[in-house]
């Protein structure tokens, strides 16, 4: 079970887009593409048969895990998770609060 999953929002704590915030778009094993976070610019070629144009596109690239932390909106803050129990089901918690990740209060 992933700590950081996809939708989550996230915070950057590291790198050139430090303290920015984001929604996972996808995770991989050990990288997670977050929404707006390490854009680059790519050259990309023509290709008529596919019926591409070629220029520049700014594309985010995937970030390292280790480099995101979950973001929680109550303390507006970056926050640990944990796993616990709650009702039979294994659910993911803050550390700082004990609340449930994504609970509506």
């Amino acid at each position: 079970m992933q700590k950081i999953r996809k939708g989550d929002e996230v915070i950057v704590l590291v790198g050139r887009d430090k303290k920015r915030r984001g929604t996972v778009l996808n995770v991989g094993t050990d990288r997670v593409l977050v929404e707006g976070i390490n854009v680059v610019t790519k050259h990309v070629k023509p290709n008529p048969m596919a019926g591409t144009q070629g220029g520049f596109v700014k594309k985010s690239m995937p970030i390292h895990i280790s480099n995101v932390a979950l973001f929680n909106a109550e303390s507006g803050k970056a926050d640990r998770v944990t796993f616990s129990e709650v009702d039979g089901k294994k659910v993911r918690v803050y550390r700082s609060s004990g609340k449930v990740v994504g609970a509506k209060a």
